[in-house]
């Protein structure tokens, strides 16, 4: 090594930081109390700036005092001594460049750790859970100095730098220390602004060096860029404190839950210049549709940063950060405040399962498998090309909870959809004999994953008790959607996918078959009770060749919007909350396709029309009916009435609230026969009025409806004293109230 003047740093430090490979650069850059060989104090600055020809300390207090450094080696290191000083003092350095271009900055290498010894300690232990307020940058103000600290998990790197336009992207220039042996790096680099775009440049053990995207940035670049953005999350002004508050005081599951699931891409388009909406365009016209059409709630596909639209979001690799396909986090915020200001409660789709190869992602985040298992038996997806999680490292689980807080805490998310929670369940999902190990037990189940996600929806029912932990279960795993203290896993509701499969089964057969398989629609009522069901048409059941709602129908067009009208009244009036795919409230009949806008045009054909009013219609009945939703969740809100009927294909039962005069009597017919003068059981002496006929000539229907009010006559029918007689449509339901 070739020095040009005398140093007092330690020569192998001098060498690891022009290598661009010391893991601690604080030690040697910056200011620095030193002894001399008398013993006498004297200050020694260091500075590396490979791009600088000239270097002068500024004292930032009293600017006329002035320090040259002088160059101690050609690729960029500089040193001055101060003898006339001892005490540490707050400096800023005026930089000249050989292209003779003059800045001031402040020193990063002037700065303590931003990050506490206590923070890395509960990281290390997977128990900090607003870690996402010390990872990933941050814009702070340190001794009166703006800028932002940046810090990430990589501790198999040799060294990390952070990067950006700042620095001309040159990992030699803002190396950052890792604090003790956390395996956390840190830096605080002044002068820096939100929208500033970084990353991290991690050189590995094997000396391979590459850029990784902030794992905790809560922006990022418009894909195909993956640089991360500095952004500030705490600068938008809620409007919605009342709705969080009342949303954490209120545990109680016996409410409406009327879901609307979407894409947000592929709702709506601007067609004129070809691009997605924007948040704050999807305020002003997807939340007063949804208020409209009767939804009380909104289940987002991920909006977490993906790279390829073709995933529809569920390969994530920005899990802190909002897709900027549809504008900054402030409009998101946005969309989610006017979502409550209108009553509507929004739910994300969160996807802990897996995550994607990308480069500039989460796997083998330092050279090392950090984030995923090392093994591809454990840690790979061969059906789906992506990683798993390893849901056994404490700082991995902090990753994954911290995050799923972030969304509830930052972005105010009244819950989560977890998605493909049995591929974490299971250690064999998805794979052949040979591809998978087993746990320490010989058997199939995740143990780790398991235990994961009992503490994480553990923290997240104490922190915030109002909020919903939603899991898409496909299996028969037992006590989804009971606490971890009766051994479940902690989740508060679980898709139906069981009746969700029977029922579509059912509906595709042409009527006249359907009495051999009426044990579809009976059977989801002998485990109705085990879980908290929310019964789903969802986004999976209407691509790939599965046919959209409507063209799943059979018969002829009128016969496929009458087998619609009657299947949505059916799964409206079954115990379970509601989820429906959007397009599907108004007979979308081409599959779901994330390139292109729902076809909004059929609108302005009758059938489509009506068919969407109808929709609106049994939406804005279900929130109103409490008997619909009061007692989803134990016996005493269902009771058949005839579950036996398959010859005729017709079930009939009551939903009750506990209320006499709120009790609704409801009648199926799933062919295309009329029944005139049907005589059906009813819980109560008195007067029925029909409340609802998906047969009305305004959805579409042929009219077979019961204007008249039905009194009950004392004639046994249905295992029952009283009976009242009725016109049951054809593919159609009739829905009677008590009413005196």
């Amino acid at each position: 090594m070739c020095l040009s003047v005398f140093t007092t740093a330690d020569i192998s430090e001098l060498h690891k930081i022009l290598k661009a490979q010391h893991g601690d650069p604080h030690h040697i850059l910056g200011l620095h109390e030193m002894k001399d060989e008398n013993g006498k104090d004297f200050l020694a600055l260091r500075v590396f700036i490979p791009q600088a020809k000239n270097i002068t300390a500024v004292d930032a207090k009293d600017v006329s005092k002035k320090y040259e450094l002088k160059r101690v080696h050609a690729d960029g290191f500089f040193e001055t001594t101060i003898k006339d000083r001892d005490k540490w003092f707050r400096y800023y350095l005026e930089i000249e460049d050989y292209e003779e271009n003059k800045w001031s900055a402040y020193d990063p290498y002037s700065f303590t750790p931003t990050l506490t010894d206590l923070d890395v300690y509960l990281f290390n232990q997977g128990t900090h859970y607003e870690i996402f307020e010390k990872l990933g940058a941050h814009l702070r103000n340190v001794d009166g100095i703006s800028g932002v600290s940046f810090a990430v998990w990589a501790p198999n790197a040799v060294r990390v730098s952070v990067i950006g336009d700042f620095n001309a992207w040159d990992g030699r220039r803002n190396p950052m220390r890792v604090i003790n042996n956390s395996g956390v790096w840190e830096l605080f680099v002044p002068g820096l602004k939100e929208c500033d775009k970084y990353k991290f440049e991690i050189k590995s053990v094997t000396g391979a060096l590459f850029q990784k995207s902030d794992p905790y940035a809560n922006f990022s670049e418009l894909r195909p860029s993956t640089s991360s953005l500095v952004f500030d999350l705490n600068k938008y002004k809620w409007k919605d404190e009342k709705w969080v508050k009342d949303r954490d005081n209120n545990t109680d599951l016996n409410r409406p839950m009327n879901i609307y699931e979407v894409h947000l891409g592929s709702w709506k388009r601007n067609e004129e210049e070809d691009r997605f909406l924007s948040y704050l365009e999807l305020a002003d016209t997807l939340i007063p549709y949804v208020k409209e059409m009767g939804y009380n709630y909104i289940e987002l596909m991920p909006i977490e940063e993906h790279p390829f639209d073709g995933s529809w979001g569920y390969q994530v690799t920005g899990y802190y950060a909002p897709t900027s396909r549809y504008g900054s986090p402030d409009e998101f915020m946005y969309f989610i405040d006017k979502c409550h200001e209108n009553g509507i409660g929004v739910f994300l789709d969160w996807v802990p399962a897996h995550f994607p190869k990308d480069s500039h992602g989460l796997a083998r985040f330092d050279g090392t498998a950090l984030y995923e298992h090392q093994d591809p038996k454990q840690g790979e997806h061969p059906d789906w090309g992506t990683l798993i999680f390893n849901y056994g490292r404490n700082e991995v689980k902090n990753f994954l909870i911290a995050n799923a807080l972030f969304w509830i805490e930052k972005f105010h998310i009244d819950g989560l959809r977890v998605d493909a929670v049995a591929s974490m369940l299971y250690l064999d999902y998805g794979k052949k004999d040979g591809e998978w190990i087993s746990n320490q037990y010989g058997g199939n189940e995740n143990l780790e994953a398991v235990e994961f996600m009992k503490h994480m929806n553990s923290i997240i029912h104490k922190k915030h008790p109002g909020a919903l932990m939603i899991a898409e279960e496909s299996t028969s795993w037992a006590k989804v959607s009971r606490p971890p203290e009766e051994d479940g896993l902690g989740f508060s509701l679980k898709w139906n996918m069981g009746w969700m499969n029977d029922f579509l089964e059912y509906v595709a057969k042409e009527p006249i078959h359907r009495k051999y398989h009426h044990n579809n629609l009976t059977f989801g009522m002998v485990y109705a009770y085990t879980e908290n069901f929310i019964l789903v048409f969802s986004h999976d059941e209407v691509v790939h060749g599965k046919k959209s709602m409507l063209d799943k129908m059979p018969g002829d067009l009128w016969q496929k919007f009458a087998n619609l009208r009657v299947a949505y009244g059916f799964m409206f009036s079954h115990p379970g909350k509601k989820l429906l795919f959007m397009g599907g409230e108004f007979g979308q009949f081409i599959e779901w396709n994330e390139k292109q806008a729902l076809d909004w045009f059929l609108l302005d054909y009758d059938t489509h029309k009506k068919t969407q009013l109808y929709v609106n219609e049994l939406n804005h009945l279900y929130l109103k009916e409490k008997a619909l939703w009061a007692h989803d969740f134990d016996d005493s809100g269902f009771e058949w009435i005839d579950c036996c009927d398959g010859n005729r294909s017709i079930y009939s039962f009551i939903r009750k609230s506990g209320e006499k005069n709120e009790t609704l009597v409801i009648v199926c017919n799933f062919t295309p026969v009329v029944y005139n003068n049907f005589r059906l059981g009813v819980p109560f002496e008195g007067m029925y009025k029909e409340i609802f006929n998906s047969d009305e000539e305004k959805y579409g229907g042929s009219g077979v409806v019961n204007r008249a009010e039905r009194h009950s006559e004392k004639i046994d029918c249905n295992y029952k004293p009283d009976s009242i007689v009725l016109d049951v449509p054809p593919l159609g339901i009739s829905i009677f109230k008590i009413i005196g």
